[in-house]
């Protein structure tokens, strides 16, 4: 329609869809629903399966990012096309193959637990795989870092309460191989009781971590002199750190943060960090960092890579194998140092 002469510009119609290449939000009625079976089903992780608060975090993202793909259809609707066009619209966002797979796996889990109750005949993502994660070498610590950091090289002896927990949490780390989420959940003694059941304890006197890892899959892990003896001067003090508003939970966790509950991922993360600051490691050190650094020296000493597999709790042996990466590594620079011939040139 043109305007006439001297008159005035029809109006544009009002845009009622949602901008261009972004998806609109599910109408309330249509969200409800689905808000509570994906609550259902992330509380059933948290308290049964003791995920992360994190990973809840993450896994309640995906689970939104894929209805809002999909605006007005229930999730039990979705088929394996919707999964795939899902996960094309965001590699095409910009969406990293890590996230990406991480984010296939949110819907993967959701589905798993949900097709029953829904009668869905299968699980619509299941057949589908995310792109390809490009392999990179996990940061290890040397020896020589790893001896620095844990002896506190040039620092006092850890005397308080806090300092002790944290010297205990790091030794136990890197003795045990654990992850981050396995460290937290640990357990100061095995708990089976109304409001708390145990799924990952310590057992001092035999030397030994029953540890509940990914998947619900559940290994002993020992621990070495340096981390029990960590451990029993934090045990020592532990107690201190309750007050009589801490939980059933807190009461039975092995670490308990300075309110009295049970310690946070993120609280670990920050003072690893700032203990690597203070003995001035020139690299930034997370709690995985101990973990590989645990796999990659006992590789090196032992060359088992079978033990360091059962160690880490890795379902598949082709997990473990990176750390043979490290391994070479660190052997052709031993080579480069010692050979009187070698002059190699290291990659960067």
């Amino acid at each position: 329609m043109t305007a006439r002469p001297g008159g005035r510009r029809p109006r544009a119609a009002a845009q009622t869809g949602p901008p261009p290449g972004r998806p609109a939000e599910p109408t309330p009625t249509q969200a409800a629903p689905d808000d509570a079976l994906t609550e259902a089903w992330l509380s059933e992780l948290g308290a049964q399966q003791r995920y992360s608060d994190h990973t809840i975090a993450a896994y309640r993202r995906d689970l939104r990012a894929l209805r809002q793909c999909f605006p007005g259809q229930p999730l039990d609707s979705l088929g394996e096309s919707h999964i795939r066009q899902a996960l094309g619209r965001l590699h095409a966002s910009g969406l990293q193959p890590r996230s990406l797979a991480r984010t296939l796996a949110a819907w993967r889990g959701y589905y798993e637990w949900r097709a029953p109750a829904a009668g869905l005949t299968r699980n619509p993502a299941h057949g589908v795989r995310a792109p390809r994660i490009p392999h990179s070498l996990p940061k290890a610590l040397s020896v020589d870092q790893a001896q620095a950091l844990l002896d506190r090289s040039h620092l006092p002896p850890a005397e308080t309460p806090v300092e002790r927990r944290d010297m205990a949490m790091f030794e136990i780390l890197y003795s045990g191989g654990l992850r981050l989420s396995e460290l937290v959940g640990l357990d100061w003694r095995p708990v089976r009781a109304p409001d708390h059941v145990s799924h990952s304890w310590i057992l001092a006197d035999e030397g030994e971590a029953v540890v509940r890892g990914k998947g619900g899959k559940t290994r002993i892990v020992p621990l070495g002199r340096h981390a029990l003896a960590a451990l029993q001067a934090w045990l020592e003090v532990r107690d201190g750190l309750l007050n009589p508003r801490s939980d059933e939970d807190a009461r039975a966790a092995l670490f308990l943060g300075e309110r009295g509950q049970r310690i946070s991922p993120r609280v670990v993360q920050l003072r690893l960090q700032a203990l690597a600051q203070r003995v001035g490691l020139p690299l930034h050190v997370h709690p995985h960092s101990l973990r590989h650094s645990f796999a990659s020296h006992l590789l090196q000493s032992a060359q088992d890579l079978r033990a360091v597999q059962e160690l880490l709790g890795h379902a598949n042996i082709s997990t473990t194998q990176i750390y043979t990466r490290l391994d070479f590594q660190h052997l052709a620079a031993s080579y480069d140092q010692a050979h009187p011939r070698a002059h190699r040139k290291t990659k960067d």
